[in-house]
């Protein structure tokens, strides 16, 4: 689904993961289609870049927030929010695209080190953030949250371990959240599962795939800016599998 041309206008949208992959296609996207962006990710050369893409083809003026979700804690995300309050004083819209990930082993050679930093960032700091921001979110006149899943948290199998379960605890979270804010009818969050897609952390999953089959992060982003605006008011607590021809598992 095309978005139409400036479908965000005016909207204030935080994309977390934005340095690569889908966070930097999605953020793109979203500048692309009107939004002022907020850059949050772990390298800020990579946000640098993202940002220099934005201004480049002629985006709104993003806001770059370098922050390393695995060591941040309850007033790091109310920083956060804080400083999005006071520089742009609105928040419209936020995607989740930020996710730390293992390659596949079995649980026996797995670490608790690495299934702390995949539950921290694939589910607690979503949690964290969407937390800390609600009153921005619930103060905009249409805002909508994008949890990003993972098929294998979805459908749990072997060799997953950490990862499996800190997306499959994001959909337990997302669910709670969704009957939350289900009287809300400003305020909308919905979890899209994408499936392969040609990002950096599936060509260290499958090193010998041919990425020309796979769909690519930009696709995914454009049809992510659908649930983001007015066109999707009425999508709401839905649990979205998204995939396109042509996608292997």
């Amino acid at each position: 689904m095309t978005p139409e041309i400036k479908s965000l206008q005016g909207r204030v949208i935080l994309v977390t993961g934005a340095g690569q992959g889908l966070g930097r296609a999605t953020a793109l996207a979203c500048a692309r289609a009107g939004a002022t962006v907020i850059l949050l990710g772990k390298t800020s050369a990579k946000l640098e870049a993202v940002y220099d893409a934005i201004i480049a083809a002629g985006g709104a003026l993003p806001a770059i927030f370098p922050m390393d979700l695995d060591a941040s804690a309850d007033h790091d995300f109310e920083i956060m929010a804080q400083a999005i309050a006071g520089q742009l004083a609105r928040l419209d819209g936020i995607v989740h695209c930020a996710s730390a990930f293992e390659p596949p082993s079995p649980l026996a050679i797995q670490s608790v080190a690495a299934w702390q930093e995949q539950m921290q960032v694939n589910c607690i700091a979503p949690f964290a953030i969407n937390k800390h921001c609600e009153r921005l979110l619930k103060s905009s006149p249409d805002a909508s949250v994008i949890l990003i899943g993972e098929s294998h948290g979805h459908a749990p199998a072997a060799y997953w371990g950490g990862l499996a379960a800190s997306k499959a605890a994001l959909e337990a979270y997302f669910k709670v959240q969704a009957a939350e804010w289900s009287d809300l009818p400003r305020l909308r969050i919905n979890l899209v599962i994408p499936g392969p897609i040609a990002t950096p952390q599936r060509a260290r999953t499958h090193p010998g795939e041919d990425r020309s089959l796979l769909p690519t992060p930009e696709t995914l982003a454009e049809d992510l800016l659908r649930l983001l605006g007015p066109d999707s008011r009425d999508i709401r607590g839905q649990l979205i599998l998204w995939k396109e021809p042509g996608a292997t598992l």
